[in-house]
This record gives C-alpha cells, structure tokens and sequence, in this order.
C-alpha cells in the first residue's frame, strides 16, 4: 500500500516489496499484434496552376464555369459574392488540378496549415441550396478539384441531407467513385435552426478535409455529423478542422457499401477538435431549446488501418447513447455487407474530456449473427487524456474502457484518465491478447471489473485469460485482488502530477519499477494542432516531463 509521506520539501510514495519489477507474460502468451499502418496517404499539397484564370463575378453562372474549366485552370470567385447551387463536379480528361477558390489574396487570407474560422467568412465567396442532394455533388468518376477558402451553407432557413457530397454510394466499380477532391480552409455550416444531416460525404479516394470549419450538423431524431464515409475506398485525410456533429462527429460505416468487399481504408485523422457546443444540452446555459439526436464524438463501424492521432474530442452527453466519446463497434449495417470489419486502428495522442463514459470496443456485430460482419481487431489505445468521464452533468456510467464481444489485440497503454466509474469493463466471450498496462486511473468501486464475474483477478481470468495486465496505477484498488506489478496508491491525490488543478498531468516524480506510467505529455503535445496544444494546460511548463523529476523510492 502506498503512504503519502511528505519530507525535506518533496512529496514521495512509498512502494511495499509486493509490488516489485512487473512480472513478465507467461511463455505461452503471445504477444499482442500491432496495427499496420495506412497503406497510401492523401497528399495535399497545393498544385501551381498551370492553365487559366476564370473569374465568376456576383450574378455569373458558376456551373459554366464548372463545366468549361479544363485541368490546370483555377475558378476565382469574388469574396462576399452568394452563387446559388446545387453544383456538380463533372469528370473530366486529364490528370491536372480544378481550383475554385476565393477572390481574397493569400496574403489577406489565413495561410496553408491554418484553420479558418466564422470569422473569416466576410472573406469567402458562399455557396448554397435550397433542394437537391446537397450544395456540391460529384458525378461518377470525377477527379482533381481543390475548394480553397470557401463557405458552402444551405440557404436560409433549410434543411439539406449533404452540403458537400462525394460519392453517392450507388458507384458500382472503384473507378467510378469520385477521387482526388481536396475540402482547404472552408467554411461548411448547416442552417443554425434547421440543422443539416452532414457537411463532407466521402464516399470516394483520395480525398481530403483539412484546416476547415465545419459546423451546426444535427437533426432530430435521425444520426447526423460533420463528416462520413461509408461507400468509398480512401484514403482520407482529415486534418486540423473545427467539427460540429449532433450523431457523430466524424464516423466510417453506418451504411453498407455497394462495392462488394469495401471498407474504407487508409484513414488520417489528426489534429481536430471536435466538440458538440453546450447550446446543444439541456439545462446547460445558452441551450438553444432543441434536443438535437446526441450520440458519440467519433465512431467506426467499417474501418481498417486508421490513425486517429492529436484530436482534441470534447462534450458527449448520454442522451440518444449511453454517452461514450469514442465507438469501435462493427456494423454490418442493413445486413448486405457480411465484410465489414474494424480493423488496425491507432487511437493515439489524443485528449478526450466531458463525457459520460470513454471508449466501447465491440469485437462483433451484436445485432447479427457472428459469421455476418468480422471481428475487430489489432487496435491500440496509447498516450491518451480523459478528463471529467461520468457524472451527473454528462450521464452514463462513468466508464473509462469498455471491451465487448470478443475482440482481439486489444493494446490499451501509457493513459492517463479520470472518471467516475469502471476504469476497465469486460463483457462477451473472452478477448484474446489483450494488453493493459502502464495506465493511470482511479480504482473507484469496481476498477477492472468483469460482467457477472466481479473485480481484478476474476475479471481477467474470465475475459483476458491470455491478457496481460501490469504495470498500471490503480488509486484506491486493493492490491490482493489483482495481478503483481500493479501499484495501487492510496488515492488519485497521492499521484505526483505537476498540478492536477490546472490540468497539467505530467508526473512531477517517477515511479520506480515502473517505466513511464499514464500519458507522455511531450508525445501528445507534439501530436496536437499548434493551435490547440496552446489552449491545454498539460502542454505547459514543457520541462517537467514524465519521469524526468523525483523518484518514488521502493522501500
């Protein structure tokens, strides 16, 4: 048991000798699989123009403009000019890029790597809708367009199904779904009172949203978010936007695609903040009197090799779910795509607050039979911060992670979080290779808790036969109950954070025999947009990282 003792102008804690160097996995385990990596990448780079300038004055026909530009022509809209759509991207011969950008200078105008905000869009030349499919749609096929700087929104007072929809989902061959589309520095909002099902549909390759603002997707009684894909092979990218999303703010799957064996693949998502405003909720001040469908920050239901990494994911109450942030869940949607499957997943850097609950992993499809989706596997969950997971204000039980359903390489490592309820909770047919180590998180009642079966060794007996679960600080656990190598301090307080009333959750003090434990600061800070690693406070006082300051003496 650890005892705070506090002497010569240090805090220490002791360690009994029952918690000694981690004990090692048996021979007979394996290890767990690491997820590979994305396969390609979107390469966002801007182009030079190489062909000519069309300049779409207040009043012009854009669409002709549209359909007249050739590869290497850029499409100049005049800032502050409205061009009333739906607009369609035509496919065209050729390899070269379409711009349509603002009329605004760059030197006037945020620059690459940037992101744009509502600010900005007196700036911004508007697209809108009022009917159709969406504001922008892509044919079949069509390729190498670039937006830069520009606001797409529904005209007022309107409800529109998708401001910018790439791919339809009823493409029948991978060379007919839209590809090379690049989403820079625009401004994509639904209508403030009436919502929008979706801002970015892709449903296509190669394409990408980055450094945008996207924002006031939500509906009632029907899932609704910033960005999706489900029909389209990737990559993706999506980097460094503001995402407002009512059901999801990003998610992969949710339909089942009509290419046979899609799953959309080859997924960045980095350097986003993704928030659900306060407006939104119930009794929370400034609620806007609508109780918009309120599900998850970001979920995958068909997925495999994605990295989610550096993304700031704030406000998911439970409400229409049981309040998770974070869903891994594998869908086989409407029953026709007996393929999907979540797969290689990096969930890494990332700070995660105000939610009641973290993250679900379900291994398979618990709507349908096991052999009609695939199994979820090899995803790590590594260097991660959760703050402010269950209570009253934001319902749900308060879980930290929650593995259902029998998954496989489960790696859950180096987190530091803070919630209410169960840091660990298993359900399902036992999980196979599963690693949990090197986390930092209150005991609380349950702490690693199986369903039906109780706390610490009974849990992981019955659902982690072949895991490996060591290295990890449990405030407030008993140490009888649980395998060697974990530590168990008194209380969350007897952590040496550097100041854990501000925020900042660096280790002030190692631990010894443990090698790091909860979150790197230096690696998430480093992940994190400029722009949002300045607003958190663990991003602070750079030089007291993890370990690097006192040592909690073993005794």
């Amino acid at each position: 048991m650890y005892a705070l003792i506090a002497a010569a102008g240090f805090v220490g804690l002791l360690l009994s000798p029952t918690f000694g160097c981690a004990s090692a996995p048996s021979a007979e385990r394996k290890p767990t699989a690491l997820p590979e990596g994305p396969r390609e990448f979107v390469d966002t780079a801007l182009v030079p123009s190489s062909g000519h300038i069309i300049r779409v004055h207040d009043g012009d026909d854009l669409q002709d403009a549209i359909d007249v530009a050739q590869p290497g022509d850029t499409i100049i809209l005049d800032a502050g000019a409205t061009f009333k759509g739906p607009f369609t991207l035509p496919k065209k011969t050729g390899t070269g890029w379409v711009t349509i950008r603002t009329s605004t200078q760059d030197k006037q105008f945020p620059a690459p790597g940037t992101r744009v905000s509502p600010s900005h869009a007196a700036l911004m030349p508007k697209l809108i809708s009022w009917k159709g499919g969406g504001v922008v749609l892509a044919d079949r096929g069509a390729h190498h367009y670039r937006f830069i700087g520009i606001e797409v929104t529904p005209s007022e007072g309107t409800y529109l199904y998708s401001l910018m929809f790439f791919g339809t989902n009823r493409e029948q061959t991978l060379e007919e779904l839209p590809h090379h589309i690049i989403v820079d520095r625009c401004y994509i909002h639904g209508d403030p009172k009436k919502g929008s099902r979706r801002g970015v549909a892709l449903n296509g390759r190669h394409i990408a949203v980055i450094d945008s603002y996207v924002s006031d997707f939500k509906e009632v009684g029907g899932d609704s978010q910033a960005i999706i894909g489900w029909g389209g092979a990737g990559p993706f990218k999506i980097s460094n936007n503001y995402l407002e999303g009512a059901g999801e703010n990003i998610m992969f799957g949710g339909g089942d695609p009509v290419i046979k064996d899609l799953v959309p693949s080859d997924i960045e998502v980095r350097g986003n903040l993704m928030i659900k405003p306060l407006r939104w909720k119930k009794n929370e001040p400034g609620f806007e009197g609508t109780q918009w469908t309120v599900k998850n920050l970001f979920e995958l239901k068909n997925a495999r090799r994605i990295i989610v990494e550096g993304n700031v994911m704030e406000h998911s109450w439970e409400e229409s779910q049981s309040g998770f942030a974070v869903i891994f869940t594998v869908r086989n949607q409407d029953g026709k795509a007996p393929w999907s499957v979540v797969e290689d997943v990096q969930f890494v850097n990332n700070i995660i607050r105000h939610s009641g609950s973290g993250i679900n992993v379900m291994g398979h499809d618990n709507n349908r039979a096991w052999d009609q989706s695939q199994e979820a596997k090899r995803i790590l969950i590594r260097n991660n911060l959760w703050e402010d997971i269950g209570g009253d204000r934001w319902g749900g039980r308060g879980i930290l992670f929650q593995i259902l359903e029998g998954t496989s390489d489960v790696r859950i490592e180096h987190n530091t979080g803070f919630q209410r309820g169960y840091a660990l909770f298993a359900l399902g047919p036992p999980h196979q290779r599963f690693t949990f180590r090197n986390n930092i998180a209150p005991h609380n009642e349950y702490g690693i808790y199986g369903n039906g079966v109780g706390v610490g060794y009974a849990a992981v007996d019955a659902y982690f036969p072949d895991g490996v679960v060591t290295e990890n600080v449990l405030p407030g656990g008993d140490a009888s109950r649980y395998p060697d190598g974990n530590v168990f301090p008194d209380s969350i307080d007897a952590v040496p954070f550097v100041d854990p009333k501000s925020g900042n959750y660096r280790l002030a003090a190692g631990i010894k025999h443990l090698k790091g434990p909860g979150v790197d600061a230096a690696a998430l800070c480093a992940a994190l947009s400029a722009q949002d690693a300045r607003e958190q406070p663990i991003c602070a006082a750079r030089s007291a990282g993890n370990g690097q300051g006192r040592t909690i003496a073993a005794q």
